[in-house]
């Protein structure tokens, strides 16, 4: 099925390295995936997992020690031109995870939503830039009468709002969302999560959505992968990797999902994940697929166990 789709976004091999010599910190090892145009690619794993990491490597603000990135075909890692470099700035747009820090203190609403525009010229006049901020904050709900106001006099979720329609005003193909609601409360993450689907199916967008809470990502993604210490050690249709777990920290993840139901809650036993359950000191890990779409991280032993767990 994913053959005949679009590649937006194909990582090859990343490896993201932090310092040299004996500090020298490789947060990413060796990451593969592709994103395909229109769907919602979820990348789920603890804090300090390197999901982040990824998505500030796609968008380059890290550099990549190795392997590369591709958008739309064309490599967006390493050394580019500047006409690349544009694109990409245009065409690929992050929202942050915290709405209090990433917008700035000190301007209006008005030139927040601009500011990729400007750094673009993404208009030929003060009246087409006016109107593409009142078209972007209408799109993420909010009155265009806001963009005189600071962001201190809006709430967290109006913050959010503001961040996503900053990145909107910008016409991008593929947004990374860095955990775009764990900083809001619960009572406005539903309605977060909405609008960017709402969003998605008028403007076709692609996003990239990294979280740590999966119960989130099962609402909203298509595909997932599962990272782990740098690694991705699974990946899938989300359904299909809510109902077939295979990687030992999947199944760890999955079994910490809270229950709604106190009595399900109550009986609920959580899967402690331990590495040391792999024995790689002869048998290394590969990439495997075990069935049209489902990869995961395995050694001979383990992918012949895990084929019969699909079987079954």
């Amino acid at each position: 099925m994913s053959e005949t789709r679009e590649k937006l976004l194909e990582v090859k091999d990343l490896h993201v390295e932090f310092g040299k010599g004996r500090k020298k910190f490789e947060a990413i090892k060796g990451v593969s995936f592709d994103i395909y145009k229109g769907e919602t690619f979820g990348l789920v794993g603890e804090s300090g997992s390197g999901k982040t990491t990824i998505g500030r490597a796609i968008i380059r603000i890290n550099p990549v020690s190795s392997g590369e990135i591709l958008f739309k075909g064309k490599r967006i890692s390493g050394k580019i031109d500047k006409e690349t470099n544009r694109e990409i700035v245009k065409k690929i747009q992050m929202i942050f995870q915290d709405p209090m820090a990433s917008l700035n203190e000190r301007a209006k609403v008005d030139y927040i939503v601009s500011e990729g525009l400007y750094n673009i010229g993404g208009f030929s006049s003060e009246e087409e830039r006016q109107l593409k901020v009142k078209k972007a904050m209408l799109d993420v709900g909010l009155p265009p009468e806001f963009a005189t106001r600071f962001p201190h006099e809006f709430s967290g979720g109006q913050r959010q709002r503001i961040g996503i329609a900053r990145v909107l005003v910008m016409h991008p193909e593929l947004i990374i969302a860095d955990e775009p609601i764990s900083a809001l409360d619960v009572s406005i993450r539903a309605q977060v999560l909405n609008l960017l689907s709402d969003l998605q199916k008028e403007y076709g967008l692609t996003y990239l959505f990294i979280a740590h809470d999966l119960s989130i990502m099962r609402f909203i993604t298509n595909r997932l992968a599962v990272i782990h210490k740098g690694r991705i050690v699974e990946l899938s249709e989300t359904e299909k990797l809510f109902a077939h777990p295979l990687h030992p920290y999947t199944k760890s993840l999955l079994s910490a999902i809270p229950q709604p139901d106190p009595l399900s809650e109550k009986g609920k036993k959580t899967l402690p994940y331990d590495p040391s359950c792999h024995d790689y000191s002869v048998d290394k890990p590969e990439w495997l697929e075990l069935e049209d779409g489902h990869f995961v991280l395995a050694n001979n032993k383990e992918a012949e166990q895990y084929r019969k767990e699909l079987a079954n």
